[in-house]
């Protein structure tokens, strides 16, 4: 099986990469791993090809994808914030460089399964408690818009096909390692990793603000596992809401505090940050993911697993 990820080097994408060459059950084992991104992708491994490039290069893009390729995980991006704030970048990135790959894999001679991660933050607006996979989107942000675009992008290349598109609907990845970045969500790793590494931080959102998260093994293992699903149990939705966790900062917090003690919950402060509260304040905070569980996508079990995982990945020197 050869594969193709685009972001292959970063967090999500080295994480996926490592998982994918390690063997999957039920999915043919990888002989070629074309690990795309604007700089190199850090795994060892004879079976990793590296091409170094950015997507907003269409002759890059065609490049690429020129000979068969089995499975296309399309994870490069511009973040949210970054996204809200440079509306041509974003737009450039995230929609036209999308639609210039799924140009690609149309040319194929076998339409490649293409899985494309999306985000919660397509939905916004007034919503259910908890929402369906079929809910209108009515994205807040950029960032979400451009997501938006690309599902019924997919949708329609899976539909006429030219690709055999699923759109996995992520939940904020918690707890990432290393510096934050210019996502609006990246505080929720923020209040977690750093009180850990002895740091002060901010909490720029009210406390009981809903959050849908995931821990980054199971949003991994659920990329994966996007791979194997059928065409057919898909129907004609091609978009999947990926199971998470609903919790506040407050039930993070307390969790930190369960975990760490109370000395380390101390090094976080709550200070209201408008901007990334224009944008994550309008995201949903729980979602019904039913027919992601019998598609077999998995959830995380609690708040405490998420945060002890994290421990143990540092303690352990596991995290990049």
């Amino acid at each position: 099986m050869k594969i193709l990820i685009t972001g292959a080097a970063g967090f999500l994408g080295r994480r996926l990469a490592k998982a994918l060459l390690a063997g999957a059950p039920g999915l043919p084992e990888v002989t070629t791993l074309v690990a795309v991104d604007t700089v190199a992708c850090p795994i060892d491994d004879p079976r990793v090809e590296c091409q170094t490039g950015t997507i907003t290069d269409d002759r890059f893009t065609a490049s690429i994808v020129e000979s068969h390729v089995d499975v296309v995980y399309h994870l490069a991006a511009v973040v949210s914030g970054q996204a809200e704030t440079d509306f041509d970048l974003g737009m450039r990135v995230n929609v036209d460089a999308t639609r210039a790959l799924l140009e690609a894999c149309r040319r194929l001679e076998t339409p490649p399964r293409f899985i494309f991660t999306s985000t919660l933050a397509v939905f916004g607006g007034p919503l259910p408690a908890i929402v369906p996979d079929d809910a209108a989107v009515v994205p807040q942000s950029s960032y979400g818009s451009e997501k938006a675009i690309v599902e019924l992008l997919v949708n329609e290349y899976s539909r006429k096909g030219f690709v055999d598109g699923i759109v996995c609907r992520l939940p904020t990845v918690a707890v990432r390692p290393g510096a934050p970045n210019a996502a609006a969500s990246s505080f929720v790793s923020g209040i977690i990793r750093e009180p850990l590494a002895g740091i002060d931080t901010v909490c720029p959102v009210p406390l009981d603000t809903p959050l849908w998260i995931s821990s980054p093994a199971l949003v991994t293992s659920n990329l994966v596992h996007a791979a194997r699903v059928q065409t057919s149990d898909l129907e004609d939705r091609r978009m999947v809401n990926v199971p998470g966790l609903s919790v506040t900062p407050a039930d993070m917090l307390d969790s930190l505090e369960r975990v760490a003690g109370a000395a380390v919950r101390a090094r976080v402060r709550c200070e209201l940050d408008r901007r990334i509260m224009h944008i994550v304040c309008t995201w949903p905070g729980a979602f019904d993911v039913s027919r992601a569980l019998r598609l077999g996508f998995s959830a995380d079990r609690d708040i405490d697993s998420l945060v002890r995982e994290f421990m143990t990945g540092r303690r352990d020197g596991r995290h990049e």
